[in-house]
């Protein structure tokens, strides 16, 4: 282990700890400890640590000489990646502002609750954030300029802020009085995880380059690229970026079609209409032969032209779609009101925000019948992780609440999950009659990230064995634009879920999106069922359900392919028949 980048882990573990408001003398020890390693003249810390060099290195004490020992023999942090796990994704993604340091990050959370970019952002418009003791308006003023210069130096953010800042600008591109049609398009309407611009494609009266040039003389516009023409790249003073491309009418299904799709989609879609005679001329279909403009009423009559059925915008990435559609073998895609039900929940018994019953009502008021508690197991000790009395305890509170519910004669029912470590031996938390208690078990990795690839996937591989494991979570641990997936071989891992019989997670949390959608393309070829989590740890979190069917629709998986678009009677006998023993659960 170089010096280096063990500095560099203990500058991000006292950050982290900063963010979560410890006390600052632990903060600097690791900050102090981070410089002194820093400084040492050595390639590595290795022969250091075994001559006794390390331990009398001042500026560094017993604690964080813990976490060097681990970094040296382990090549990985698990102090650090407790921090990771335990800091809400969204606190990560704010550290990425220039100028917002972590002790305005853990009193921006503290005070009011924000946990996202789009919620700091929206809190700093409406004045909640200066309002803040020690911040003020110039404060919020100088975060809105951390936020847009995030923006406009080409930084991706995640999709559902994206789909706010579309619909904002679709809101306001809607107003013109001469668009008479508008819609989002590009990577928002493909439902791709995390977005650089906007794109939008606008039907209008008369001529499209005025239009476009009118838009881009509207209030917040920082900077217009294309002007005089139909298509126009804005950069709003908050940094976000609209590309806008206007058309005739009778242009718009076509110019929707071309905005939408990959290039590569859009290619294999124009090779079907030149073998029937047509010819894609930009915005227009023509006869090959002659020139003249053919009719197209929307998408669907476009891919009809070509040959085609139609293909959703979700799956137009070239990836296999447009050979299905011309076979008629395209799926029957999941729709939101297919799910019945959500697995992975957190309550207040670990790192949750919300009472059971709290969850419960939520998970009512969205039209579901059962919800999942998957509290964290006894070792996540860092996330309020549930001892086995604990666990006696929610349980019966849990029979307490479907109980009331029968008697309400309310068709509603709460299960008992846990969401169990895989710990880095491969064995499931708790002993086998503490695992025999819960309904069914959600296995995730929250530690040792930095295992290398053969390793990592014997221990989940190992995990899967245990007939206890019903579904294997967010499997890559990845955190999109703040960490890298661990490295893993998931096509192994996904074939032994198939073999045993369990079931794989997408976790919907729009930090997380993990499994990837390419993966459930192979998950659904090898008949592992998918569950599509919200990991929500607060009622609002249950919403993150709608992003995980985005997701779910580009693994091209349908009501048969998830776990909870079962009803609760059946997802209780898939986990019974998991632990009856391999593949009788499928």
């Amino acid at each position: 282990m170089d010096p280096r980048t063990a500095a560099h882990a203990l500058t991000r573990i006292a950050a982290l700890l900063e963010l979560r408001g410890e006390d600052r003398f632990k903060v600097r020890a690791y900050a102090g400890a981070a410089r002194a390693v820093q400084a040492l003249d050595t390639d590595d810390l290795a022969p250091l640590l075994r001559d006794g060099t390390l331990e009398t290195t001042p500026g560094v004490g017993p604690a964080t000489l813990a976490v060097l020992r681990d970094l040296v023999e382990t090549g990985d942090s698990a102090l650090l990646d407790r921090l990771v796990e335990d800091t809400p994704e969204g606190l990560l993604e704010m550290l990425r502002i220039p100028g917002l340091g972590t002790a305005k990050i853990h009193a921006i959370h503290a005070g009011l609750g924000i946990e996202t970019v789009q919620e700091l952002e929206r809190a700093a418009r409406d004045g909640r954030l200066a309002a803040l003791p020690r911040f003020g308006p110039k404060t919020a003023e100088r975060i809105l300029k951390g936020i847009a210069f995030l923006k406009a130096s080409g930084a991706r953010v995640l999709f559902p802020h994206a789909v706010a800042e579309a619909a904002r600008l679709l809101a306001e591109v809607r107003r013109h009085p001469e668009v008479v049609a508008a819609e989002v398009a590009g990577s928002i309407r493909r439902r791709r995880e995390v977005i650089c611009d906007v794109d939008i494609v606008a039907a209008v009266r008369g001529g499209a380059a005025t239009v476009a040039a009118s838009v881009a003389r509207a209030p917040g516009v920082k900077e217009a690229i294309g002007v005089g023409e139909r298509s126009v790249r804005l950069t709003y003073v908050d940094g976000t970026r609209l590309d806008l491309h206007c058309v005739r009418p009778e242009q718009f299904a076509v110019a929707l079609f071309r905005a939408t799709g990959t290039p590569a989609h859009v290619q294999q879609v124009a090779e079907r209409l030149a073998a029937r005679g047509l010819t894609l001329a930009g915005d227009d279909v023509r006869e090959a032969a002659g020139g003249r403009p053919v009719p197209v009423a929307d998408e669907p009559a476009l891919y009809a032209l070509a040959g085609l059925a139609y293909v959703v915008p979700e799956l137009r990435e070239a990836a296999g779609e447009v050979e299905a559609a011309a076979r008629g073998a395209l799926p029957a895609l999941l729709e939101p009101a297919d799910v019945r039900g959500v697995l992975h929940c957190h309550s207040q018994y670990s790192d949750g925000t919300a009472t059971i019953a709290e969850m419960a009502d939520a998970a009512r008021a969205r039209g579901w019948s059962y919800l999942g508690i998957t509290d964290h197991s006894q070792s996540a000790s860092y996330a309020g992780g549930l001892s086995p009395e604990a666990v006696r305890r929610q349980h019966e509170e849990i029979d307490a609440l479907n109980a009331a519910f029968a008697d309400r004669g309310v068709a509603f029912r709460v299960l008992k999950g846990i969401e169990a470590d895989i710990l880095p031996c491969g064995r499931v938390d708790y002993d086998a009659a503490t695992l025999d208690r819960f309904d069914y078990v959600i296995g995730s990795v929250h530690s040792r990230f930095g295992m290398g690839e053969a390793q990592m996937t014997e221990r989940v591989c190992k995990a899967l064995e245990d007939p206890h494991l019903t579904v294997l979570g967010h499997p890559t641990g990845r955190l999109l634009l703040t960490r890298e997936p661990y490295a893993i071989d998931m096509r192994a891992v996904l074939a032994k879920a198939a073999e045993v019989g369990a079931a794989v997670e997408l976790n919907a949390d729009p930090h997380r999106l993990d499994l990837d959608w390419t993966l459930c393309r192979e998950a659904r070829a090898l008949g592992v069922p998918i569950e599509i989590g919200p990991d929500a740890h607060a009622p609002h979190g249950l919403d993150n359900v709608h992003v995980g069917v985005g997701i779910a629709r580009k693994g091209w998986l349908g009501p048969a392919d998830v776990l909870n678009a079962r009803t609760a009677d059946e997802v209780l006998a898939f986990a019974r028949r998991r632990r009856e023993g391999p593949r009788a659960a499928r």
